[in-house]
């Protein structure tokens, strides 16, 4: 994916520095300027992850992670074991298409491609593909609300679709600060809030759907320190939700880990 411009300054873009990280005073700090609280999550544990997976989407159901994974080529469906990153099934996306974010929706895993206009509706059981979809403009990040599939394409605006027949039922302009937050990516559906990983930011924002403003920051510069990567797209990507158990996992691309975390 292209670098948009940085609009924020707690979200700092790949070209400048990053933000100053909160002081020991306590996990949830303001700055003057900074009318949402940054917090800082703790790591409960940590799990292993395939270093080469190109994590685009992630989603907890039924005691087991379901993720999708991008690259031209290489594109997959998977079915993790959550102790031992284990890939339990797999299935490829068409190998001209770049994959991208994915959602459950009523037994079926619905995957975007990022360029193409592609989508596609997978059996969740079986990982086999059931129906094909299209939608204008690009896809990143996919969650749904009980209600719809809620879509980002790089643009401070959410998407939400119906996730039948996948026509378009409104847009939500994502704002912090008052101004316009781009390159929201992997998206998570958490208590009645959209999570949102920033592209190329250690942030996770949490947004007020009825509103679109940024309610707070989740800061994992502490968790991104930890991994042992070099890669520049290796960023924190993925975040998945466990409502049953109120579990939260995060990951990245190409990341050897993935970490259940626990806010204050």
């Amino acid at each position: 994916m292209r670098l948009m411009l940085c609009l924020l300054p707690l979200v700092a873009c790949s070209a400048a520095p990053s933000p100053t990280p909160p002081q020991e005073q306590g996990p949830v700090t303001q700055t003057a300027t900074q009318t949402a609280p940054i917090i800082v999550p703790t790591i409960l544990k940590r799990y292993p992850h395939d270093p080469a997976a190109f994590t685009q989407g992630l989603l907890w159901d039924g005691g087991s992670l379901y993720e999708s994974t991008g690259q031209v080529g290489r594109s997959e469906i998977r079915h993790l074991r959550l102790a031992d990153g284990k890939v339990l099934q797999r299935t490829s996306v068409p190998p001209t298409v770049f994959g991208e974010g994915m959602a459950l929706w009523k037994g079926d895993l619905v995957s975007l491609s990022w360029q193409s206009g592609l989508g596609w509706r997978w059996d969740k059981a079986t990982l086999k593909r059931k129906a094909e979809f299209r939608y204008p403009g690009e896809g990143w990040g996919l969650t749904q609300d009980g209600r719809r599939l809620i879509l980002s394409d790089g643009t401070p605006d959410l998407r939400f679709l119906d996730p039948v027949t996948f026509a378009e039922q409104g847009r939500l302009r994502i704002t912090a600060d008052g101004e316009p937050l781009y390159n929201l990516n992997e998206l998570e559906y958490v208590k009645g809030e959209i999570w949102a990983n920033v592209w190329q930011t250690p942030m996770i924002a949490r947004i007020d759907p009825a509103t679109g403003k940024v309610k707070s920051w989740l800061d994992l510069r502490a968790i991104v320190a930890q991994v042992p990567v070099t890669d520049p797209d290796a960023v924190l990507n993925g975040i998945a939700y466990d409502a049953k158990a109120d579990r939260l996992f995060v990951t990245g691309k190409y990341w050897p880990s993935l970490f259940e975390i626990k806010l204050p």
